[in-house]
């Protein structure tokens, strides 16, 4: 799958850059800064893979050390568990770069096969489901969706989605699909309607035996856990009495007993900051399975306007707004800024707001002690979305990229989370040392 895994380590010293600086965002390194050194990424000439890698804007980051301690005891330990979180539109609804720094994080190392952390089932809402799960359903679904709908009825939680239904019994099947890694889970939490459930919870299969169902109200879920591991999913609500009450479905948690990273991917097509922070349950479904770390892609759909209409203040405000959404959930939380890709408005106008973006996302990292992953410099900056597409890594609307292309982002990403590790492991031996 992985063709970037060589790291060509430059080491530059372990310097904090201590002291009085006249361009300090420009300046600071830390822990390090590291070159790639890849066949693949040398075969185009458009990319820059000097940028590759996390960049800080401060001397040190009290949460990103501690993510790298944590990562580095459950590499050597094989004890503990993490949850990753990466928010995005529809580059993350796809789940395929994303999938595949997934992959990474739960086959790298063994002994860590992790958790497939929180899904939704996006083909019963009638839209696009990640393929590497199925969701199936004999049982006619209501969708809404975060950036078209906003019922009364509902509240919307983390994955900005949800789906409904009104019949008496109803019946859900999930499985894994096209997925090298597959953790079983031996507790299945379900996200749902708030207050007492007006239904009956059953699993089909006589091999499949339920420990325990405990239900809460207040939060709106259901943690059902079952005295042996599975891989699938087969489960029946049947209404309790019959007044018509609906069903409402905000997505499902997949958890085991085993050390490793989940990594959920959050994504809605079409969704910007702005739909995220009208998800009212958001951060208090986000508290159910609190993030160690939660990586922000957010901001092709808030800068896809004329460059006069977008005010890069408000496109601040909103990410800073979910920034402190993610940190009173966990004030520990390593959190990642990517700056989006290279675009084009209405595949004719270069979209000159993702340099503005860039600027408002370095302010912000500066202040909460973030990293940035800058792709939009990564790819070449302004007008470079053409020359991927011209090599096959872009779709014709100058904004989503082809299968190759997103393929080729999540190893660009992961070895840039690797590039970290590294660098963090070599300034703890450093340190160490004197």
């Amino acid at each position: 799958m992985r063709t970037l895994l060589t790291v060509l380590i430059i080491l530059t010293g372990f310097q904090l850059l201590l002291g009085q600086k006249k361009e300090p965002l420009s300046t600071y390194c830390f822990p390090n800064f590291q070159e790639i050194d890849s066949a693949d990424v040398l075969n185009y000439a458009f990319i820059d893979p000097s940028v590759n890698h996390f960049r800080f804007y401060c001397e040190n980051s009290t949460n990103w050390e501690l993510l790298a301690q944590r990562m580095d005891s459950l590499i050597q330990f094989k004890q503990g568990k993490m949850h990753f979180y990466h928010i995005g539109g529809s580059h993350l609804q796809a789940d395929i770069y994303t999938h595949d720094i997934r992959t990474f994080l739960q086959s790298n190392w063994e002994g860590i096969p992790g958790e497939r952390g929180m899904v939704f089932p996006f083909k019963l809402a009638h839209t696009n489901n990640p393929s590497n799960y199925e969701f199936t359903s004999p049982n006619t679904w209501t969708a809404f969706r975060s950036v078209t709908t906003n019922p009364s009825t509902l509240d919307y939680g983390v994955m900005g989605a949800a789906i409904t239904c009104n019949d008496s019994v109803i019946n859900l099947y999930f499985r894994h699909n096209r997925s090298s890694v597959q953790p079983p889970f031996t507790t299945v939490r379900i996200l749902h309607n708030k207050g007492e459930l007006p239904f009956d919870i059953n699993f089909g299969g006589d091999e499949i035996l339920v420990e325990s169902i405990v239900q809460n109200p207040n939060l709106g879920y259901s943690e059902i856990t079952f005295s042996d591991p599975i891989d699938v999913l087969d489960v029946q609500f049947s209404r309790k009495n019959q007044l018509p009450l609906e069903l409402e479905i905000y997505g499902f948690q997949f958890l085991n007993e085993l050390p490793g990273i989940s990594y959920t991917s959050i994504g809605v097509n079409g969704a910007g900051l702005y739909t995220y922070l009208g998800c009212k349950n958001f951060e208090e479904q986000l508290a159910i399975y609190p993030p160690d770390f939660f990586a922000f892609s957010v901001g092709t759909n808030d800068g896809n306007v004329p460059y006069d209409q977008f005010d890069p203040q408000v496109y601040k405000r909103n990410l800073e707004k979910m920034i402190q959404k993610v940190l009173r959930v966990n004030p520990n939380c390593a959190i990642l800024l990517t700056v989006p890709n290279d675009s084009y408005y209405h595949q004719r106008y270069l979209n000159r707001n993702i340099a503005r973006e860039r600027e408002m996302i370095i302010e912000l990292a500066e202040t909460y002690r973030a990293a940035v992953w800058d792709f939009y410099g990564i790819m070449g900056e302004l007008g470079s979305s053409k020359l991927w597409k011209n090599s096959g890594l872009m779709q014709s609307d100058l904004v989503h990229f082809t299968t190759n292309g997103y393929h080729l982002k999540g190893e660009l990403f992961t070895d840039s989370f690797l590039k970290f590790l590294r660098q963090m492991h070599e300034r703890t031996i450093q340190t160490t040392l004197n």
